[in-house]
């Protein structure tokens, strides 16, 4: 127990240190960024404060890992430059019982990221686009969609809607085309304005033009109504708006509510959202996988190595990041399967996390590299 203590203290310093390093470096730089918008929109510090606090989920999400490098790479040095390490060792415990509290520790932060990552972090980033917009025109923004073309592959209806009011449930100069399973043009609507009613799943058209046409596309009959309830569509605002939506900006209610109601997309374009599905599970694993690349690393028997093993950790944290946004441009452009593009780094990364423990456990050399033109 005193020895978890004492690792922990070690640790635990130095990365409360960097975390809020990151956080108030970052405070600044979008305080400085955005104090022209804060300023002409007349807002208050309670505002302020609110705003910010939006963003913080996204900041930490992103900083987390780094900061756990750091403060492993930092502490594991010190302790091994001043012999703490081989003392613990010589006095019975393994690389592995020392590891054990920064396992523990990597796990709470894995279930702190997967709690910010599940829908806060995702959307921070249009929070802040819609609170800017907001601040500079004093006006509360809706999500409208303008010119917006949906198709509904399952019931072989297409919508062309001017203008789509997702807030409000309401939707403006509407063009419907009914057609059947042949692909034929049967119903044709022309309506000017529709509303939404989520409790009872029904659309109020108001200044309806309804057309039934054959199979030759000759009028069949036409009527106009004034008010047409319609009951039995599958259609809602948010399925016909959720065609535009950017999968890096949901959160997972999101994504499994979009991939729930757009199952009849092509798989190519629902690559993009099953992917990120997979990723904000995966992200979070990252803040694990970081302990066990650092914590080896930061083991230094002698002097002369250590640049050696903070370059290297330094060195495998950006290839890590590298092949997370390789392997995430590959699932979402469906090169290949989003579970691999999602978890597919965290394994390969993982595996040489551990193969790193065991060297250093082991107290085996790390293999030398050695290039073609060095002597």
């Amino acid at each position: 127990m005193l020895l978890d203590l004492y690792v922990l203290k070690k640790f635990l310093t130095p990365f409360f240190y960097s975390i809020v390093g990151f956080i108030a470096i970052w405070f600044v730089w979008d305080l400085s960024s955005n104090a022209p918008d804060f300023i002409q929109g007349h807002i208050t510090f309670v505002q302020l404060i609110q705003f910010y606090l939006t963003q913080i989920p996204e900041v930490i999400v992103l900083s987390l890992p780094v900061a756990i490098l750091l403060a492993l790479l930092y502490s594991f040095t010190q302790m091994s430059r001043h012999n703490e390490i081989i003392s613990m060792l010589c006095s019975g415990r393994s690389l592995y019982r020392i590891f054990c509290p920064l396992m523990f520790v990597g796990l709470v932060f894995v279930v702190v990221v997967t709690y910010f990552n599940y829908q806060q972090a995702p959307q921070a980033k249009a929070i802040k686009d819609q609170l800017k917009d907001e601040m500079r025109t004093g006006i509360k923004s809706t999500k409208i969609l303008k010119n917006h073309l949906f198709r509904n592959r399952i019931d072989n209806r297409t919508w062309y809607l001017q203008a789509l009011d997702v807030t409000h449930q309401k939707a403006y100069q509407l063009q419907i085309i009914q057609q059947d399973a042949e692909g034929n043009i049967v119903e044709k609507w022309y309506i000017t304005n529709a509303a939404y009613n989520p409790a009872t799943h029904t659309w109020l058209f108001s200044d309806v033009n309804h057309v039934v046409v054959d199979a030759m596309g000759e009028i069949v009959s036409f009527d106009h109504a004034d008010q047409r309830e319609v009951h039995d569509w599958s259609e809602s605002p948010w399925r016909i708006g959720s065609s535009a939506m950017d999968p890096n900006v949901l959160g997972v209610p999101e994504l499994k509510e979009y991939l729930a109601h757009n199952s009849d997309f092509s798989k190519v374009r629902l690559a993009p959202f099953i992917t990120h599905l997979y990723y904000r599970w995966s992200l979070p694993w990252t803040c694990l996988i970081v302990i066990f690349i650092a914590a080896p690393l930061g083991v230094i028997y002698s002097r002369r190595s250590i640049l050696g093993g903070i370059s290297l950790a330094v060195g495998l944290f950006a290839a890590l990041l590298f092949a997370d946004n390789l392997f995430l441009a590959l699932g979402k452009g469906a090169r290949c399967f989003p579970i691999i593009a999602a978890w597919g780094p965290n394994l390969i990364f993982l595996g040489i996390g551990c193969y790193l423990v065991w060297i250093k456990a082991t107290g085996r050399e790390l293999p030398k590299i050695k290039l073609p033109w060095a002597d």
